[in-house]
């Protein structure tokens, strides 16, 4: 890799000129009529045939996205259990080969595999040879130290190309990869890392977040410390590309082979179900749980929810040439995954490490904005949060440079406002662009993808996501059991997905598996394909722990995690529902409810709200907050008190810790209800506890 001058993005063909584009669900659809004989008249009956046919549903994938095997499947799904499915039986994979099987029509095309920048402007692009030589290199170095297919190897790297490489190389010889984002302090790596017992550990030296450099080899020695089990450690510098640590092999020396050995290496063929990485959950209490994942149900479903729904092609076929997708995250969240499994389908992976909102001292939400004009960025994702940031700030997409590539907005981690979705379209507008497409998406590290997404095809309506997603059984349920539809229930998955995890790490009876996803509702209940019950013996349906309402039009809302819904006066609403009408007023930052009740005695819900810097809580703000709740939802949400704080306690991934600030309140101490290592301010946690304390006297008032 070598620093470049950023390039203004690629033409639009080898020609300079491109056909009519065509959504990528299309050319499927296509492909199912002109390959199957299967035609559909409305979206929803295709995916009526994708969740009640699964055998022909993931079979087409297969064969759409050409999935090679030097052995044949003896099925498509073996057994219809949930936990326990069996996909595939006899197939042969390896997530690396699908990838690198891309590295020479990509490159004859001059189109590079990931293209990286800094907070402090260094650039870089990684050719698709380059990155094939530099997985080998790497591939080979571990196999030196003795990983066999099984052995962990757990890395604590920034979102830069060297953690997709490392990735890469782990995994091309079965070892199983895992890791942490240089962020996170070392207890909470350790909480992690401890449960899988890494073989080999992969550190950097530090990281620039800010506007500041952040030193990391302390804690790196601390983890080589508290890990027995690493026999072989590697150090990247990233803020010193000469750093060292005694007993750590160097990153240039591990990846500088080119040799014979090297220009001959493949990726191991591995069987279908064969661990690919171990993905962890933000738990609030104990432990985080430890989520293994498969080769083959991860790349068929990547496949199946970056191309088919999130109309992301391959870089190198002339309906999409030149694509460049971009989606901001950290190495601590499912949407690093997200954007590596672009290499997937050839497509270059465009990545950013560092602070996409500039530093303290110079805010600035035009960072990512500027990079993707620099870059030739065609397809955007960010957090939900970023564009409302984006939006509060108040900036101009006009001021950062030609956006005129970008076709397509991606979002998640929190359910997108209708007034931010609108802003960000109004924004395309005046841009030229009048067709901006907002691809709204939920699903989870879980199952590491989609349960809801977007539809290029389908219309817009903001504040909702367009539909459920292809394979994916979708289902709002009640307290009974029982489907509804304009109605909020819970979100349940009532068939198996090929991408649901294989099983926890440690868990040695499966019942930590069972009770986080299978134990609300009766096994058998719902899981025929296309309703109806089952024999008991093929498991309960999957509950997410999310409010969903589906709409007639198939359109659903997220309303948040339904078990911190507020429940007023018998009338249930999700906390997303007044966030988005609290933060709408410029004065909040960000907002905290909770619906308190003890012993059945009548509900306390406070309010707590971040206000931005020289806002006051007055009578008149006060108005304006509860006039916002009152307008938008009911007055039975208006809040019983608001309180001004400084921060709202999130998780790691950037999730509102609703539920262990409830149970706070409720009289829980404070060491029961959450993981501070697995916060991302547990600072802020002193207030709340002081709040509690002060509150228990009226809280437990006979």
């Amino acid at each position: 890799m070598e620093t470049t001058t950023p390039p203004s993005g690629p033409s639009t063909s080898a020609e300079g000129a491109r056909p009519p584009y065509i959504p990528q669900i299309r050319l499927y659809q296509n492909w199912l009529r002109d390959e199957r004989g299967i035609a559909f008249d409305s979206y929803d009956a295709l995916w009526r045939w994708s969740t009640t046919e699964l055998d022909a549903f993931w079979q087409s994938v297969w064969d759409y996205f050409d999935l090679q095997s030097p052995t044949p499947h003896t099925a498509v799904l073996a057994r219809n259990t949930m936990p326990g499915a069996q996909w595939f039986p006899g197939a042969q994979v390896n997530y690396a080969r699908q990838a690198l099987r891309h590295v020479d029509a990509a490159h004859a095309a001059g189109l590079p595999a990931i293209i990286s920048r800094n907070e402090k402007g260094q650039h870089r692009e990684l050719s698709w040879p380059e990155l094939s030589r530099q997985v080998a290199s790497l591939a080979l170095h571990l196999k030196a130290q003795g990983v066999e297919p099984g052995d962990r190897v757990a890395a604590y790297l920034p979102n830069v190309p060297e953690a997709m490489v490392a990735f890469l190389a782990t995994v091309s010889i079965g070892g199983v990869w895992s890791i942490c984002a240089p962020d996170m302090g070392t207890h909470a790596v350790l909480d992690r890392f401890r449960q899988i017992e890494p073989k080999v550990l992969i550190g950097v030296d530090g990281v620039t977040y800010g506007g500041r450099d952040h030193d990391r080899t302390a804690v790196l020695a601390e983890l080589r410390e508290a890990l027995p089990s690493v026999q072989h450690a590697v150090l990247l510098g990233n803020l010193d590309a000469s750093a060292s640590m005694d007993g750590w092999a160097g990153w240039a020396s591990a990846t500088a082979r080119h040799d014979p050995d090297t220009a001959a290496f493949e990726p191991m063929w591995l069987p279908f179900d064969h661990p690919l990485w171990i993905v962890y959950s933000s738990g609030t209490t104990g432990l985080p749980k430890p989520i293994v994942h498969g080769h083959g149900g991860t790349v068929l479903v990547a496949l199946q929810l970056k191309v088919l729904h999130n109309d992301i092609g391959c870089s190198y076929e002339p309906n999409s040439f030149g694509e460049r997708y971009h989606w901001y995250s950290s190495t601590g969240w499912v949407m690093w995954n997200a954007q590596l499994s672009g290499l997937l389908s050839g497509t270059t992976c465009v990545i950013y490490d560092g602070n996409p909102g500039g530093s303290k001292e110079h805010p600035d939400w035009g960072v990512l904005w500027r990079f993707a004009a620099d870059t030739g960025v065609t397809f955007f994702g960010a957090g939900a949060a970023f564009f409302a940031n984006c939006m509060k700030a108040g900036i101009t997409l006009a001021d950062y440079g030609d956006l005129g590539r970008i076709r397509a907005l991606g979002t998640t981690g929190s359910p997108l406002s209708p007034e931010v979705q609108e802003w960000g379209t109004a924004q395309f507008e005046a841009l030229g662009t009048h067709d901006i497409w907002w691809n709204n998406i939920s699903g989870g590290t879980d199952f590491c993808g989609a349960f809801i997404g977007g539809h290029r095809e389908l219309p817009q309506v903001p504040g909702e996501m367009q539909c459920r997603m292809l394979g994916a059984a979708v289902e709002s349920w009640d307290a009974e059991g029982r489907p509804v539809m304009d109605a909020v229930g819970e979100l349940v998955c009532a068939q198996p997905i090929p991408s649901m995890p294989l099983y926890l790490w440690g868990d040695k009876d499966g019942s930590r598996y069972l009770s986080s996803y299978f134990d609300m509702y009766p096994a058998g209940h719902g899981r025929q394909p296309g309703g109806g019950d089952g024999p008991a013996s093929m498991g309960a349906v999957w509950r997410h722990g999310d409010w969903l309402k589906i709409g007639a039009n198939g359109g659903c809302i997220i309303y948040g995690r339904s078990d911190a819904t507020i429940n007023r006066h018998g009338l249930r609403m999700g906390t997303s529902e007044i966030y988005s009408a609290v933060e709408s007023l410029p004065e909040v930052l960000d907002s905290l409810v909770v619906d308190l009740e003890y012993l059945g005695r009548e509900s306390y819900m406070p309010l707590f709200v971040v206000l931005r810097p020289g806002s006051v809580l007055d009578e008149a703000l006060r108005g304006r907050i509860n006039g916002a709740v009152r307008t938008a939802l009911s007055p039975r949400f208006v809040p019983d008190d608001i309180f001004v704080v400084a921060e709202v306690p999130r998780t790691l991934s950037g999730k509102k810790q609703e539920l262990p600030i409830k149970k706070l309140l409720l009289g829980q101490p404070i060491e029961k209800v959450v993981n501070k290592d697995a916060m991302a301010n547990p600072g802020c946690l002193d207030w709340y506890v002081a709040f509690a304390a002060e509150r228990a006297g009226v809280l437990l008032k006979p």
